[in-house]
């Protein structure tokens, strides 16, 4: 298609990916705890892992950490995003779970402002709207309250989708940093917050201690940390080349992987309302897509600091 950014393309591509990752994770994950691993426990873990094989493949990566002191708020803003989804998707309605979650296009917008001065145009609030139109159109039902908290879930599935919607500013404020040196942060975030939480939580009597795993669920684990990485590598490139509302947009097609893998799993079933809404998402993906390289944002200048 003439006119349209290569670069701009291959970002949204890679924002895809990781849509799809995040879309699809709620299903090892509950078989992770249907062998007795809360999702905080399978969450530290897999991210253990990661950073294990972090540091073999970029050991340069760890020592930028010391010269980026900018990067503990990344870290923390990664963490509580996948306590609050890795948790919320496995005690909740996985779709419903999601659309919380993805109410993060609204966060995005009003943290987009004033951290990297991004005001919203016109017509990105209408790829904004037409978005979560599809959302609702395939969540809501004459038989389903509307999306408000009502439970842990619901509450966790908020948190999660606050914390990633300030991730994905900060990966595009902090986008002069190593890359490498972001996905550890991310990473370690995600085993500090995972860890920290589950202890308290299991204080409390909330979760579980941690168990072994029988060799099957270990694979499980291993190619979903593998997963993860795939996926926090292309946020971090698709993250930092587009604009916050753009990247919130584009990764709102995670919806539609949640659902039809819910409905591939047997948890749910294909009807037409999710078809319908699952193109309006996709629909505003693609607009996202192919839009001018400067359209999603005004004063766009001011964000380069």
């Amino acid at each position: 298609m003439a006119g349209i950014d290569g670069g701009r393309q291959l970002a949204v591509l890679a924002l895809m990916v990781n849509a799809f990752v995040w879309g699809v994770s709620w299903w090892p994950l509950r078989e992770l705890q249907s062998h007795g691993l809360h999702p905080l426990w399978a969450t530290a873990g897999v991210y253990l892992a990661a950073l294990a094989l972090l540091a073999v493949l970029q050991p340069r990566a760890w020592r930028g950490l010391a010269g980026h002191p900018e990067l503990l708020v990344l870290m923390a803003a990664a963490g509580l995003t996948n306590v609050g989804f890795n948790w919320a998707v496995t005690v909740g309605d996985v779709v419903r779970v999601v659309l919380l979650f993805y109410l993060m296009p609204a966060w995005s917008v009003l943290l987009a402002w004033p951290l990297l001065g991004e005001r919203p145009t016109p017509a990105a609030l209408l790829r904004l709207a037409l978005a979560l139109a599809g959302v609702l159109v395939i969540l809501k039902t004459p038989e389903t309250p509307w999306p408000l908290p009502e439970s842990l879930a619901d509450g966790l599935a908020l948190l999660g989708g606050f914390s990633f919607a300030l991730t994905n500013i900060l990966l595009r404020r902090l986008h002069r940093t190593p890359p490498a040196t972001r996905v550890v942060a991310m990473f370690l975030g995600g085993t500090i917050a995972a860890t920290a939480v589950g202890t308290l939580a299991m204080g409390q009597g909330l979760v579980p201690a941690p168990v072994a795993l029988p060799s099957g669920a270990l694979l499980v684990a291993g190619l979903l940390g593998l997963a993860f990485l795939l996926g926090n590598s292309a946020l971090q490139y698709g993250a930092a080349r587009l604009a916050a509302q753009t990247t919130a947009l584009v990764m709102l097609s995670e919806v539609l992987f949640a659902s039809v893998s819910s409905v591939l799993a047997g948890a749910a079933q294909l009807s037409e309302r999710t078809w319908v809404g699952g193109a309006l998402v996709v629909a505003a993906a693609a607009w996202s897509a192919c839009a001018a390289p400067g359209e999603d944002r005004a004063g766009a200048a001011q964000s380069a600091a």
